[in-house]
Protein backbone atom coordinates (compact mmCIF):
# COMPACT_ATOMS: atom_id res chain seq x y z
CA UNK A 1 0.00 0.00 0.00
CA UNK A 2 1.38 3.45 -0.96
CA UNK A 3 1.63 5.24 2.60
CA UNK A 4 0.91 9.34 1.98
CA UNK A 5 3.77 11.53 0.99
CA UNK A 6 5.48 8.86 -0.72
CA UNK A 7 6.58 8.22 -4.18
CA UNK A 8 5.25 5.91 -6.05
CA UNK A 9 7.48 3.78 -7.58
CA UNK A 10 6.20 3.37 -10.96
CA UNK A 11 7.33 6.67 -12.27
CA UNK A 12 10.83 4.91 -11.43
CA UNK A 13 9.68 2.02 -13.41
CA UNK A 14 9.08 4.22 -16.41
CA UNK A 15 12.49 6.08 -16.18
CA UNK A 16 14.23 2.69 -16.60
CA UNK A 17 12.13 1.37 -19.02
CA UNK A 18 12.56 4.32 -21.00
CA UNK A 19 16.30 4.47 -20.37
CA UNK A 20 16.24 0.25 -21.45
CA UNK A 21 14.09 1.77 -24.81
CA UNK A 22 16.16 4.27 -25.54
CA UNK A 23 19.54 1.88 -26.17
CA UNK A 24 17.35 -0.79 -27.54
CA UNK A 25 15.49 1.27 -30.40
CA UNK A 26 18.77 3.76 -30.65
CA UNK A 27 21.27 0.63 -31.34
CA UNK A 28 18.24 -1.17 -33.28
CA UNK A 29 15.55 -0.35 -34.70
CA UNK A 30 17.26 3.51 -35.77
CA UNK A 31 20.36 1.81 -35.47
CA UNK A 32 19.54 -0.45 -38.58
CA UNK A 33 19.15 2.55 -41.17
CA UNK A 34 22.62 3.56 -40.30
CA UNK A 35 24.33 -0.13 -40.71
CA UNK A 36 22.15 -1.34 -43.80
CA UNK A 37 24.00 2.35 -45.12
CA UNK A 38 27.44 1.44 -43.91
CA UNK A 39 27.43 -2.42 -44.85
CA UNK A 40 26.21 -1.70 -48.17
CA UNK A 41 28.70 1.08 -48.96
CA UNK A 42 31.72 -0.77 -47.29
CA UNK A 43 31.07 -4.31 -48.15
CA UNK A 44 29.46 -3.53 -51.37
CA UNK A 45 25.99 -5.88 -50.30
CA UNK A 46 23.21 -4.88 -52.56
CA UNK A 47 20.35 -2.50 -50.57
CA UNK A 48 17.99 -5.67 -50.71
CA UNK A 49 20.28 -8.22 -49.50
CA UNK A 50 20.87 -6.07 -46.37
CA UNK A 51 17.32 -5.64 -46.18
CA UNK A 52 16.59 -9.00 -45.94
CA UNK A 53 19.21 -8.96 -43.12
CA UNK A 54 16.69 -6.49 -41.40
CA UNK A 55 13.69 -8.13 -42.42
CA UNK A 56 15.19 -11.14 -40.51
CA UNK A 57 16.22 -9.38 -37.31
CA UNK A 58 12.68 -8.13 -37.00
CA UNK A 59 11.28 -11.67 -37.37
CA UNK A 60 13.29 -13.54 -34.90
CA UNK A 61 13.22 -10.76 -32.62
CA UNK A 62 9.31 -10.81 -32.79
CA UNK A 63 9.61 -14.76 -32.18
CA UNK A 64 11.54 -14.39 -28.95
CA UNK A 65 8.91 -12.13 -27.64
CA UNK A 66 6.83 -14.69 -28.22
CA UNK A 67 8.48 -17.65 -26.79
CA UNK A 68 9.49 -15.20 -23.58
CA UNK A 69 6.15 -14.16 -22.76
CA UNK A 70 5.05 -16.76 -20.45
CA UNK A 71 8.08 -16.40 -18.64
CA UNK A 72 7.76 -12.98 -18.20
CA UNK A 73 4.43 -13.60 -17.21
CA UNK A 74 5.28 -15.66 -13.96
CA UNK A 75 9.23 -14.61 -13.51
CA UNK A 76 10.93 -11.41 -12.69
CA UNK A 77 11.89 -10.00 -15.87
CA UNK A 78 15.06 -8.29 -14.65
CA UNK A 79 16.75 -11.34 -15.59
CA UNK A 80 15.60 -11.59 -19.16
CA UNK A 81 16.25 -8.00 -19.92
CA UNK A 82 19.49 -8.31 -18.46
CA UNK A 83 20.39 -11.30 -20.66
CA UNK A 84 19.20 -9.29 -23.75
CA UNK A 85 21.68 -6.89 -23.05
CA UNK A 86 24.66 -9.46 -22.78
CA UNK A 87 23.06 -10.88 -26.28
CA UNK A 88 22.57 -7.80 -27.97
CA UNK A 89 26.46 -6.82 -27.42
CA UNK A 90 27.53 -9.81 -28.49
CA UNK A 91 25.03 -9.49 -31.94
CA UNK A 92 26.66 -5.92 -32.80
CA UNK A 93 29.91 -6.74 -32.27
CA UNK A 94 29.63 -9.76 -34.72
CA UNK A 95 27.86 -7.57 -37.32
CA UNK A 96 30.91 -5.30 -37.25
CA UNK A 97 33.17 -8.28 -38.11
CA UNK A 98 30.81 -9.84 -40.93
CA UNK A 99 32.51 -10.08 -44.22
CA UNK A 100 30.27 -12.47 -45.91
CA UNK A 101 26.19 -12.59 -46.30
CA UNK A 102 26.32 -15.80 -44.17
CA UNK A 103 27.65 -14.69 -41.48
CA UNK A 104 25.90 -11.32 -41.67
CA UNK A 105 22.57 -12.92 -41.50
CA UNK A 106 23.21 -15.16 -38.31
CA UNK A 107 25.38 -11.45 -36.79
CA UNK A 108 21.49 -10.28 -37.20
CA UNK A 109 19.78 -13.10 -35.92
CA UNK A 110 21.94 -13.11 -32.63
CA UNK A 111 21.65 -9.41 -32.33
CA UNK A 112 17.76 -9.46 -32.67
CA UNK A 113 17.69 -12.31 -29.70
CA UNK A 114 19.11 -9.79 -27.34
CA UNK A 115 16.70 -7.13 -28.72
CA UNK A 116 13.70 -9.09 -28.56
CA UNK A 117 14.78 -10.53 -24.66
CA UNK A 118 15.37 -6.40 -23.66
CA UNK A 119 12.56 -4.56 -25.83
CA UNK A 120 9.08 -3.87 -26.32
CA UNK A 121 7.57 -7.06 -24.64
CA UNK A 122 9.13 -7.01 -21.22
CA UNK A 123 8.76 -3.05 -21.34
CA UNK A 124 5.38 -2.49 -22.15
CA UNK A 125 4.59 -5.59 -19.87
CA UNK A 126 6.17 -4.33 -17.15
CA UNK A 127 3.93 -0.23 -17.43
CA UNK A 128 0.82 -1.92 -18.20
CA UNK A 129 1.24 -3.68 -14.79
CA UNK A 130 2.22 -0.77 -13.28
CA UNK A 131 -0.71 1.35 -14.11
CA UNK A 132 -4.23 1.60 -14.94
CA UNK A 133 -5.92 5.03 -14.90
CA UNK A 134 -2.80 6.56 -16.30
CA UNK A 135 -1.74 3.61 -18.66
CA UNK A 136 -1.75 5.92 -21.54
CA UNK A 137 0.40 9.01 -20.49
CA UNK A 138 2.83 6.58 -18.12
CA UNK A 139 3.52 4.48 -22.00
CA UNK A 140 4.11 7.76 -23.82
CA UNK A 141 6.41 8.91 -21.31
CA UNK A 142 8.50 5.15 -21.33
CA UNK A 143 8.26 4.77 -25.09
CA UNK A 144 9.32 8.42 -25.68
CA UNK A 145 12.85 6.46 -24.75
CA UNK A 146 12.51 5.05 -28.46
CA UNK A 147 12.46 8.35 -29.94
CA UNK A 148 15.45 9.78 -27.88
CA UNK A 149 17.33 6.30 -28.74
CA UNK A 150 17.19 7.54 -32.71
CA UNK A 151 18.35 11.60 -31.61
CA UNK A 152 21.02 9.91 -29.21
CA UNK A 153 22.42 6.36 -29.53
CA UNK A 154 21.80 6.37 -33.54
CA UNK A 155 23.78 10.07 -34.06
CA UNK A 156 26.24 8.48 -32.02
CA UNK A 157 26.44 5.26 -33.94
CA UNK A 158 26.34 6.82 -37.09
CA UNK A 159 29.23 9.48 -36.22
CA UNK A 160 31.32 6.39 -34.88
CA UNK A 161 30.81 4.20 -37.86
CA UNK A 162 31.53 7.76 -40.33
CA UNK A 163 34.89 7.64 -38.19
CA UNK A 164 36.18 4.47 -37.70
CA UNK A 165 33.65 2.21 -39.80
CA UNK A 166 31.23 -0.77 -39.23
CA UNK A 167 34.14 -3.30 -37.27
CA UNK A 168 36.36 -0.56 -34.80
CA UNK A 169 32.54 1.28 -34.06
CA UNK A 170 30.45 -1.52 -33.26
CA UNK A 171 32.85 -3.26 -30.47
CA UNK A 172 32.13 0.45 -29.18
CA UNK A 173 28.75 0.04 -29.04
CA UNK A 174 28.24 -2.89 -27.49
CA UNK A 175 29.84 -2.01 -24.57
CA UNK A 176 27.64 1.02 -24.71
CA UNK A 177 24.29 -1.50 -24.74
CA UNK A 178 25.53 -3.76 -21.55
CA UNK A 179 26.28 -0.91 -19.42
CA UNK A 180 22.98 1.04 -20.18
CA UNK A 181 20.79 -1.95 -19.81
CA UNK A 182 22.73 -2.95 -16.65
CA UNK A 183 22.35 0.86 -14.99
CA UNK A 184 18.20 0.64 -16.26
CA UNK A 185 17.78 -3.04 -14.75
CA UNK A 186 18.32 -1.85 -11.22
CA UNK A 187 14.76 0.07 -11.20
CA UNK A 188 12.97 -2.90 -12.83
CA UNK A 189 10.69 -4.15 -10.30
CA UNK A 190 8.62 -6.94 -11.94
CA UNK A 191 5.19 -4.99 -10.37
CA UNK A 192 3.48 -2.92 -7.72
CA UNK A 193 2.99 -6.20 -5.57
CA UNK A 194 7.21 -7.27 -5.41
CA UNK A 195 7.27 -3.24 -4.17
CA UNK A 196 4.29 -3.31 -1.44
CA UNK A 197 2.28 -1.23 -3.77
CA UNK A 198 -0.58 -1.03 -6.41
CA UNK A 199 -1.14 -0.12 -9.78
CA UNK A 200 -1.27 3.94 -10.19
CA UNK A 201 -0.29 4.02 -6.70
CA UNK A 202 -3.76 3.62 -5.32
CA UNK A 203 -4.96 3.18 -1.77
CA UNK A 204 -6.53 -0.45 -1.91
CA UNK A 205 -8.60 -1.05 1.25
CA UNK A 206 -7.64 -3.37 3.72
CA UNK A 207 -8.07 -7.08 2.94
CA UNK A 208 -8.77 -6.75 -0.83
CA UNK A 209 -6.32 -7.65 -3.11
CA UNK A 210 -5.28 -6.45 -6.58
CA UNK A 211 -5.35 -8.12 -8.66
CA UNK A 212 -5.09 -8.25 -12.73
CA UNK A 213 -8.11 -8.41 -15.03
CA UNK A 214 -9.14 -9.30 -18.46
CA UNK A 215 -9.64 -11.55 -20.69
CA UNK A 216 -7.91 -14.66 -21.16
CA UNK A 217 -5.59 -15.33 -24.35
CA UNK A 218 -7.49 -18.14 -25.83
CA UNK A 219 -10.17 -15.92 -25.63
CA UNK A 220 -8.94 -12.82 -27.20
CA UNK A 221 -7.44 -13.89 -30.52
CA UNK A 222 -10.52 -15.15 -30.96
CA UNK A 223 -12.17 -12.08 -31.59
CA UNK A 224 -13.03 -10.18 -34.59
CA UNK A 225 -11.22 -6.98 -32.94
CA UNK A 226 -8.13 -8.85 -32.40
CA UNK A 227 -8.24 -10.51 -36.04
CA UNK A 228 -8.64 -7.11 -37.67
CA UNK A 229 -6.32 -5.04 -35.53
CA UNK A 230 -3.28 -7.21 -36.12
CA UNK A 231 -3.60 -7.03 -39.35
CA UNK A 232 -3.86 -3.02 -39.74
CA UNK A 233 -0.92 -3.04 -37.78
CA UNK A 234 0.90 -5.14 -40.53
CA UNK A 235 -0.20 -2.96 -42.85
CA UNK A 236 0.93 0.49 -40.68
CA UNK A 237 4.00 -1.00 -39.44
CA UNK A 238 5.45 -2.36 -43.30
CA UNK A 239 5.08 0.72 -44.38
CA UNK A 240 6.42 2.65 -41.07
CA UNK A 241 9.40 0.35 -40.50
CA UNK A 242 10.19 -0.20 -43.92
CA UNK A 243 10.06 3.89 -44.43
CA UNK A 244 12.75 4.09 -41.53
CA UNK A 245 15.06 1.47 -42.63
CA UNK A 246 15.62 3.22 -45.70
CA UNK A 247 15.79 6.97 -44.39
CA UNK A 248 19.24 7.28 -44.20
CA UNK A 249 19.98 5.78 -48.17
CA UNK A 250 17.12 7.86 -49.34
CA UNK A 251 18.64 11.25 -47.82
CA UNK A 252 21.67 9.88 -48.99
CA UNK A 253 20.80 9.31 -52.87
CA UNK A 254 18.44 12.26 -53.51
CA UNK A 255 20.85 14.49 -51.75
CA UNK A 256 24.20 13.86 -49.72
CA UNK A 257 25.11 11.52 -46.57
CA UNK A 258 24.20 14.26 -44.61
CA UNK A 259 20.54 14.69 -45.36
CA UNK A 260 19.93 11.17 -44.78
CA UNK A 261 21.26 11.18 -41.16
CA UNK A 262 19.26 14.29 -40.61
CA UNK A 263 16.60 12.58 -42.12
CA UNK A 264 16.52 10.06 -39.30
CA UNK A 265 17.40 12.40 -36.83
CA UNK A 266 14.26 14.37 -37.27
CA UNK A 267 12.07 11.65 -37.86
CA UNK A 268 13.24 10.65 -34.02
CA UNK A 269 12.96 14.20 -33.11
CA UNK A 270 9.36 14.87 -33.78
CA UNK A 271 8.15 11.43 -32.48
CA UNK A 272 9.09 12.35 -29.29
CA UNK A 273 6.63 15.91 -28.95
CA UNK A 274 4.08 13.92 -31.09
CA UNK A 275 4.30 10.58 -28.67
CA UNK A 276 3.97 12.96 -25.20
CA UNK A 277 0.96 14.61 -27.11
CA UNK A 278 -0.03 11.41 -27.89
CA UNK A 279 -0.40 9.75 -24.56
CA UNK A 280 -2.27 13.34 -23.25
CA UNK A 281 -4.63 12.80 -26.55
CA UNK A 282 -4.93 9.01 -26.15
CA UNK A 283 -6.71 8.91 -22.90
CA UNK A 284 -9.54 11.35 -24.06
CA UNK A 285 -10.08 9.40 -27.37
CA UNK A 286 -11.64 5.54 -28.42
CA UNK A 287 -7.81 4.43 -29.10
CA UNK A 288 -8.47 2.64 -32.04
CA UNK A 289 -10.26 5.46 -34.20
CA UNK A 290 -6.77 7.64 -33.13
CA UNK A 291 -4.77 4.63 -34.24
CA UNK A 292 -6.44 4.46 -37.99
CA UNK A 293 -6.16 8.45 -38.49
CA UNK A 294 -2.83 8.29 -37.66
CA UNK A 295 -2.19 5.34 -40.07
CA UNK A 296 -4.28 7.69 -42.90
CA UNK A 297 -2.09 10.47 -41.88
CA UNK A 298 1.27 8.11 -42.07
CA UNK A 299 0.61 7.20 -45.71
CA UNK A 300 0.35 11.10 -46.49
CA UNK A 301 3.63 11.53 -45.21
CA UNK A 302 4.73 8.56 -47.22
CA UNK A 303 3.77 9.75 -50.06
CA UNK A 304 5.18 13.63 -49.58
CA UNK A 305 8.44 11.63 -49.31
CA UNK A 306 8.01 9.08 -52.33
CA UNK A 307 8.44 12.54 -54.67
CA UNK A 308 10.39 15.40 -52.17
CA UNK A 309 13.79 16.32 -53.90
CA UNK A 310 15.42 18.72 -51.78
CA UNK A 311 16.47 18.52 -48.36
CA UNK A 312 13.85 20.81 -47.10
CA UNK A 313 11.10 18.93 -48.89
CA UNK A 314 12.16 15.30 -47.32
CA UNK A 315 12.67 16.91 -43.83
CA UNK A 316 9.21 18.25 -44.09
CA UNK A 317 8.01 14.97 -45.14
CA UNK A 318 9.79 13.32 -42.21
CA UNK A 319 8.18 15.65 -39.58
CA UNK A 320 4.67 14.84 -40.83
CA UNK A 321 6.24 11.03 -40.43
CA UNK A 322 7.90 11.52 -37.17
CA UNK A 323 4.52 12.43 -35.58
CA UNK A 324 2.90 9.24 -36.66
CA UNK A 325 5.23 6.85 -35.93
CA UNK A 326 5.93 7.17 -32.25
CA UNK A 327 2.08 7.15 -31.66
CA UNK A 328 1.60 4.28 -33.81
CA UNK A 329 4.24 1.95 -31.97
CA UNK A 330 2.79 3.38 -28.69
CA UNK A 331 -0.59 2.43 -29.24
CA UNK A 332 -0.38 -0.99 -30.50
CA UNK A 333 0.46 -2.50 -26.69
CA UNK A 334 -2.81 0.32 -25.34
CA UNK A 335 -5.63 -0.73 -27.72
CA UNK A 336 -4.66 -4.57 -26.05
CA UNK A 337 -4.45 -3.80 -23.23
CA UNK A 338 -7.36 -1.37 -23.08
CA UNK A 339 -9.62 -3.92 -25.10
CA UNK A 340 -8.24 -7.20 -23.22
CA UNK A 341 -6.92 -6.22 -19.84
CA UNK A 342 -3.47 -7.59 -18.54
CA UNK A 343 -4.37 -10.56 -17.13
CA UNK A 344 -2.46 -12.41 -19.60
CA UNK A 345 -1.73 -9.19 -21.62
CA UNK A 346 1.96 -10.41 -22.42
CA UNK A 347 0.82 -13.54 -24.59
CA UNK A 348 -1.64 -11.34 -26.29
CA UNK A 349 0.59 -8.91 -26.92
CA UNK A 350 3.29 -11.03 -27.94
CA UNK A 351 1.61 -13.03 -30.53
CA UNK A 352 -0.08 -9.88 -32.18
CA UNK A 353 3.51 -8.42 -31.88
CA UNK A 354 4.80 -11.56 -33.55
CA UNK A 355 2.79 -11.69 -36.44
CA UNK A 356 2.80 -7.93 -37.01
CA UNK A 357 6.83 -8.79 -37.20
CA UNK A 358 6.65 -11.26 -39.49
CA UNK A 359 4.45 -9.94 -42.35
CA UNK A 360 4.55 -5.99 -41.41
CA UNK A 361 7.73 -4.85 -39.41
CA UNK A 362 9.67 -7.60 -41.10
CA UNK A 363 8.39 -7.24 -44.82
CA UNK A 364 8.49 -3.62 -44.85
CA UNK A 365 12.37 -3.57 -45.58
CA UNK A 366 12.78 -5.89 -47.49
CA UNK A 367 10.03 -4.87 -50.17
CA UNK A 368 10.85 -1.09 -50.07
CA UNK A 369 14.57 -1.91 -50.84
CA UNK A 370 13.88 -4.60 -53.14
CA UNK A 371 11.59 -1.99 -54.89
CA UNK A 372 14.25 0.02 -54.69
CA UNK A 373 15.99 -1.99 -56.28
CA UNK A 374 14.13 -2.80 -59.20
CA UNK A 375 12.95 0.64 -59.98
CA UNK A 376 13.66 3.38 -57.41
CA UNK A 377 12.38 5.10 -54.01
CA UNK A 378 9.46 6.99 -55.50
CA UNK A 379 8.16 3.49 -56.47
CA UNK A 380 9.29 2.40 -53.04
CA UNK A 381 7.39 4.98 -50.64
CA UNK A 382 4.48 4.91 -52.84
CA UNK A 383 3.93 1.38 -52.08
CA UNK A 384 4.11 2.28 -48.73
CA UNK A 385 1.81 5.06 -48.47
CA UNK A 386 -0.89 2.52 -50.07
CA UNK A 387 0.35 -0.07 -47.49
CA UNK A 388 -0.32 2.77 -44.39
CA UNK A 389 -3.71 4.22 -45.91
CA UNK A 390 -5.31 0.40 -46.31
CA UNK A 391 -4.39 -0.21 -42.31
CA UNK A 392 -5.90 3.03 -41.51
CA UNK A 393 -9.09 1.68 -43.12
CA UNK A 394 -9.01 -1.75 -41.46
CA UNK A 395 -8.56 -0.21 -38.13
CA UNK A 396 -11.43 1.62 -38.75
CA UNK A 397 -13.55 -1.64 -39.77
CA UNK A 398 -12.46 -2.63 -36.30
CA UNK A 399 -13.64 -0.46 -34.61
CA UNK A 400 -16.75 -0.52 -36.69
CA UNK A 401 -18.05 -4.08 -36.61
CA UNK A 402 -16.45 -4.44 -32.81
CA UNK A 403 -19.12 -3.96 -30.05
CA UNK A 404 -17.75 -5.36 -27.05
CA UNK A 405 -17.23 -2.99 -24.58
CA UNK A 406 -13.69 -1.93 -23.45
CA UNK A 407 -12.04 -4.27 -20.89
CA UNK A 408 -12.87 -1.75 -18.28
CA UNK A 409 -16.85 -1.43 -18.80
CA UNK A 410 -16.97 -5.16 -19.58
CA UNK A 411 -17.53 -8.03 -17.13
CA UNK A 412 -14.52 -9.43 -15.63
CA UNK A 413 -13.12 -12.45 -18.16
CA UNK A 414 -10.56 -13.64 -15.79
CA UNK A 415 -8.31 -12.68 -13.14
CA UNK A 416 -4.95 -13.52 -12.41
CA UNK A 417 -2.86 -12.78 -9.06
CA UNK A 418 0.04 -10.66 -9.34
CA UNK A 419 3.10 -12.98 -9.63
Amino acid sequence: MLGKGSVFEGWYVVAAVFVVLMVNAGLGFYGLAVYLKAITEEQGFSTASVSLATSLFFIVGAITGRVIAPVIQRRDLRIVVGAGGLVSALGLWLIGQSTSLATLYVSYAIFAVGFGLSGLVPATTLVTRWFETRRSVALSIASTGLSVGGLTFTVLAAALIERRGMADATPILAVIYIVVIGIASIALWPDPAARGQVPDGRIVPEGEESDAVGMTYDEAVRTAFFVLATIAFVLAMAAQVGGIAQLAKLGSERVDAATGTLLVSTVAGSSVVARLIGGVVASRVSLIIMTGVLALVQGVSLAFMSVGESRLALVLSTVLFGCTIGNLLMLQPLVLADRFGVAEYPKIYSVSQLIVTGFGVAGGPYLLGWLHDVSSYRTSYVVAAVLSVSGGVVFIAAWWFDREPTIGEAPVQAKVSSA
